[in-house]
């Protein structure tokens, strides 16, 4: 039976790499100059695109997997997005720089290992599911968020992004079955390995030259993303009537901290990402405690 110092100390665990490299890139920075805007087109430009593509092909999402979590993240992205809407309408904020960070959850790099180390591959295997689908939603959404909404300049942006090209192929390539050489999925493996780590050490180079700042923008981003988010999420799991490992996956998952990418895209574009920073960086170290927190929330529920 797992307690609340168990919970803690796995999330530690799964953190402390992540707060190591962000520590890296901070240091390296701090003693050279590192071009952030370089290192976040290599990132966004390359090593993500390739790590998109290889991801969905080798996909083991089964239909059925993805019936079932398709509604319920459509109805968490959708609710918080309308919450990010109203409070910038409310606080008179462009959210270009704020709704991504709220939206996107890190539920592959913090989500994978803690979802394994609570309940082995059955519940890795839903948090896959629910990480992938969020991720489609991320690298074509998110670009028509940053680019202003629904609008052409959003629509130009999403399409001429080498990750949406790269999420489009990998996706019709496993839909059709498309034989890929081997040498061509090493290599995408290879690179694509490297995009999560880049974005913390981005993180880390960011924060050497503005420090994470806490104004009301970013204070009520940590609270949409972690506390709102919790509460979407369990409106989700009674409107879908989802139950057993599904059902605390989905409570974990919708208040887990922000994810690393969320901060990496508004940079690349010219976006000010000083409070997606904050947001980003503030959620991750909360993390050590809300993360334990939604475990024996969701085990209450």
């Amino acid at each position: 039976m797992y307690t609340m110092l168990s919970y803690f100390l796995d999330t530690l665990s799964v953190l402390l790499p992540l707060f190591a490299v962000i520590a890296g890139g901070w240091m390296m920075s701090a003693a050279a100059p590192i071009s952030e805007d370089t290192l976040s087109r290599v990132l966004v430009d390359f090593f993500m695109p390739l790590l998109v593509f290889v991801s969905l092909y080798e996909s083991t999402v089964s239909q059925d997997d993805m019936a079932d979590l398709l509604a319920t993240v459509l109805f968490l992205m959708l609710s918080t997005y309308l919450v990010v809407v109203l409070y910038g309408r409310i606080a008179g904020k462009d959210i270009r720089g704020l709704a991504l960070p709220v939206i996107f959850m890190n539920s592959g790099f913090l989500g994978f290992p803690l979802m394994q180390l609570w309940s082995g591959s059955e519940a890795l295997n839903i948090i896959i599911v629910f990480d992938q689908i969020y991720g489609l939603f991320l690298f074509s959404f998110g670009f028509l968020i940053i680019g202003g909404g629904f609008n052409l300049k959003g629509l130009m942006l999403s399409l001429k992004s080498p990750i949406l090209i790269a999420a489009v192929l990998g996706f019709l390539f496993h839909l059709f079955k498309v034989p890929v050489p081997g040498t061509i999925l090493e290599t995408c493996r290879f690179a694509g390995a490297a995009a999560a780590p880049l974005a913390a050490f981005i993180v880390g180079v960011s924060l050497s030259m503005r420090r994470p700042k806490i104004d009301a923008a970013v204070f009520w981003g940590i609270l949409l993303r972690i506390v709102v988010g919790f509460i979407l999420g369990i409106a989700a799991v009674y409107l879908f009537r989802l139950e057993g490992l599904t059902r605390t996956v989905v409570l974990v998952a919708a208040a887990l901290p922000s994810a690393v990418f969320s901060y990496v895209l508004p940079a690349r574009y010219g976006i000010d990402s000083a409070d997606a920073q904050s947001i980003v960086v503030l959620t991750t170290a909360l993390g050590i405690v809300t993360i334990p927190l939604s475990f024996v929330l969701a085990s209450l529920i």
